[in-house]
């Protein structure tokens, strides 16, 4: 049998090439505030992109996205504006 491994232990084998000039995630704190949905952004995201702040906003961590959009299925409209990288950048899969 083989062995598939953890969701961490599999996250580690993607490659990245960021783009150091733009972030393609942007989170309306407003939004958030409003809504209270800072920790399902958190708790669902399986890249830990998103981390609650201290002072209740989320902050991103756009570097480790897997552009798999469930942030944008689970927000409100309007807490997160998502857009693929710019041509050459994002998430480059080693596996699968």
């Amino acid at each position: 049998m083989v062995r598939l491994g953890t969701v961490p232990e599999r996250l580690a084998g993607n490659h990245y090439e960021l783009d150091e000039a733009e972030s393609h995630i942007e989170v309306d704190q407003d939004v958030v505030r409003r809504t209270g949905c800072g920790p399902t952004l958190v708790a669902i995201c399986s890249a830990h992109v998103y981390r609650l702040e201290d002072d209740g906003s989320v902050g991103v961590e756009y570097a480790a996205c897997l552009e798999c959009g469930t942030c944008l299925a689970v927000a409100p409209a309007g807490a997160v504006t998502w857009h693929y990288p710019r041509g050459g950048c994002g998430v480059a899969f080693r596996e699968g």
